[in-house]
């Protein structure tokens, strides 16, 4: 089950819960709404391993780009090696070495950049997703502190009243 997934059965929680009459109040299944929060717990763990395998991938990939690049590099140097030997031939094939250097450089470097691109865009969104989780689950928190503080207020009233009645 998914963070999101939680949210919103929490919030169907909070959608179920009764009403106090004459108060802004409602009544929660405390233990369906702690079950909820243990669950959600047990989910971000999962959401941050989501990320780190992501950037897992990109470490891979990006060796991977590099192991390329390198033989690519190796081979044309091979190759103006070669070339070497004839003479006429040596400068072009000092030209098409540094060519394929360079493009193996360039795909190696875009190749970098897009996998940064990539790690940034999922990064964000889970940041994203961890923040709405986050203030949702605060929301829910101060709303239920909001109603213990209502419910603890009228009793501390109706007890001096009961009180002055004494006297």
């Amino acid at each position: 089950m998914d963070i999101l997934q939680l949210i919103d059965r929490l919030e169907e929680l909070f959608n179920q819960a009764k009403a106090v009459p004459f108060t802004h109040n409602v009544l929660v299944d405390e233990e369906r709404m702690l079950e909820i929060i243990d669950q959600m717990r047990i989910v971000i763990p999962e959401e941050v391993k989501k990320a780190q395998q992501i950037i897992g991938q990109r470490d891979r990939f990006l060796a991977q780009a590099q192991e390329e690049a390198d033989r690519t590099i190796a081979l044309a140097r091979d190759r103006s090696d070669q070339m070497v030997q004839k003479d006429i031939v040596t400068q072009e094939a000092n030209r098409r070495a540094e060519q394929i250097l360079a493009q193996a450089r360039a795909d190696a470097e875009a190749t970098r950049r897009d996998a940064d691109d990539y790690v940034v865009d999922t990064l964000v969104n889970l940041q994203d997703a961890l923040e709405k989780t986050l203030n949702q689950v605060r929301n829910g928190v101060q709303a239920v502190q909001e109603d213990q503080m209502r419910k603890s207020i009228p009793t501390s009233s109706s007890q001096v009243l009961v009180e002055k009645m004494e006297k």
